[in-house]
């Protein structure tokens, strides 16, 4: 039911820097989540080429690249903070990249992006700080899932704000089962709040990586989680 996923985060600009971090997780994780920021979106860049990628996703067996394959091989997901996330989809396609997660700020057409985000793999809505929930025009039964930012996108590092959850108990409430993944600030107590309010799953960043011991920060985290699910 939940999920923690780890993020090397938005201040990587070298391949070298990613790669150190996704080693470090590759051994205890099911999914890795990277941060693409093309300097439009946010006042931000990070690496924008997905071709270094394709060295974790290469082993998958046929026909499975490109789409969610879920137990089998590492999962990787894009959370496209640019500007037109549609133009993105394919190229990460191509790298293995099975989850794509594109900020509706600057998405022209939802259901374009949408359709085309399918026909590769899982599709995923991302609202940011500012925007309303009722800014998804589509069904939310369409969707993969819906990532509720709780922070302002761009820079990693930042402090959890828990007024942003009200936005999770809102697509809670439309919809019990829809995957609903919150970004930023989660650590060992702000996970249980984001659980509280319905997430499942949970982008992790600092608390991870900062003190160079991300197996024992993943194991704190999901500590947390399970003790939740044995009092449900």
């Amino acid at each position: 039911m939940y999920e923690i996923i780890p993020s090397p985060g938005t201040e990587n600009k070298e391949w070298s820097e990613l790669e150190k971090k996704i080693e470090q997780v590759k051994p205890f994780v099911k999914t890795v989540h990277i941060d693409v920021i093309d300097g439009k979106y946010a006042q931000n860049t990070t690496l924008l080429d997905p071709v270094p990628f394709a060295k974790y996703t290469k082993d998958l067996p046929s026909g499975q690249r490109g789409q969610f394959v879920g137990e089998v091989g590492l999962v990787f997901e894009v959370h496209l903070m640019v500007e037109n996330p549609i133009q993105y989809l394919k190229p990460f396609s191509e790298a293995g990249f099975q989850r794509f997660i594109g900020q509706i700020e600057k998405m022209p057409d939802q259901e374009e992006f949408l359709a085309e985000a399918q026909l590769l793999g899982e599709a995923v809505f991302a609202i940011d700080k500012q925007t309303p929930v009722d800014a998804i025009k589509v069904p939310f039964d369409d969707l993969d899932g819906v990532l509720v930012m709780t922070i302002q996108a761009g820079f990693s590092g930042q402090k959890f704000e828990e007024a942003l959850l009200e936005k999770v108990k809102t697509i809670r409430a439309k919809n019990e089962y829809l995957p609903i993944e919150v970004d930023g600030g989660i650590n060992d107590e702000t996970i249980e709040i984001a659980a509280a309010a319905g997430a499942t799953r949970f982008v992790a960043t600092s608390f991870l990586f900062n003190l160079q011991t991300p197996h024992e920060q993943f194991a704190l985290l999901e500590k947390k989680l399970e003790k939740l699910a044995q009092s449900k």
